[in-house]
């Protein structure tokens, strides 16, 4: 890595980096090569960061803000945050960056290869999250997903070299799934923000009004609701688990523990009996681990 990348993190820089020990699945678990987890890590910054700026979750103080050219008066905006930040993306390509995670991207795009395409599909999904508050049908909320969720790990394949059109549709299916659980997980938060992440067709069948999904826990339709999403999103984790198979060493552990995550969530969902709505169900470690072994043996 360059010395900017090596370089100690700080401020909020060091803040957004620090989430990914909050997330469903590894980001860049220590059995990786030192390169991967650094490209890795990266691409984990680009994508967190993104996502704060459209939820309104940038460190205090507006000093992403500042460092994207924005001013204090327009800090507030996330389309402007968006824009400026989508416009120091393009200098990764082309120049240098001004945010310091951008800088720290830099040596990953150069080093991988990367296209700005999925960056700009992950902006763009935030870009849709201030405009469109509600989904009409499944069909829908993949549409979403697919700039969401979807160039993650398109990401995570390009950065180890090993993306294939196979390895890429069963990778859109795992980042889908684990997408879709974690709007299962959060319910509660998503509606505080005047969002709704379950498909307002679904919500009919089951007998779900939004009022439903403000209450401090959830009813037996609720709880249907969120077992026939959760079903959906394990569907999705088996159709795409044979990626894990498709690949060996060290990356093979990876995948298997972006498939576990996701599979140790819905278990833990199932676990609080499809009630969302107190706070995010979270698996254990040993759920975690359990899980990694048996998409390791091919087994689920």
């Amino acid at each position: 890595m360059t010395a900017a990348g090596t370089a100690r993190a700080g401020g909020p820089e060091r803040t957004t980096l620090d989430k990914a020990a909050g997330e469903n699945f590894p980001v860049a678990p220590f059995f990786l090569p030192k390169p991967w987890r650094a490209d890795l890590m990266a691409v984990y910054g680009f994508a967190r960061l993104v996502d704060d700026i459209g939820d309104g979750d940038l460190a205090p103080g507006g000093a992403d803000a500042r460092l994207l050219g924005v001013s204090r008066e327009e800090a507030e905006d996330r389309m402007v945050l968006l824009d400026a930040f989508e416009a120091d993306l393009r200098k990764v390509f082309d120049s240098t960056p001004r945010h310091p995670l951008l800088r720290r991207l830099q040596p990953t795009v150069r080093r991988a290869g990367l296209t700005p395409e999925p960056f700009l599909g992950l902006i763009a999904a935030n870009r849709q999250d201030q405009l469109v508050k509600r989904y009409e049908t499944y069909d829908d909320l993949l549409a979403y997903c697919e700039l969401s969720a979807n160039p993650v790990g398109r990401l995570v394949l390009a950065v180890t070299g090993s993306s294939t059109p196979e390895r890429v549709r069963r990778s859109d299916a795992v980042c889908t799934a684990l997408q879709i659980v974690e709007h299962l997980q959060d319910v509660s938060e998503d509606l505080g923000r005047d969002r709704v992440y379950l498909p307002a067709e679904d919500m009919k069948r089951f007998h779900v009004q939004e009022a439903d999904l403000a209450t401090a826990t959830a009813g037996a339709s609720v709880r249907a609701l969120v077992a026939y999403e959760a079903e959906r999103a394990r569907n999705l984790l088996n159709e795409g688990t044979p990626l894990v198979g498709s690949v060996h060493g060290r990356l093979r552990l990876l995948l298997a523990g972006f498939v576990a995550g996701g599979k140790a969530a819905i278990h833990a969902i199932a676990a609080a009996e499809y009630d969302v709505l107190p706070g995010p169900p979270k698996p254990g470690k040993l759920r975690l681990l359990r899980e990694a072994g048996v998409t390791l043996r091919g087994e689920g």
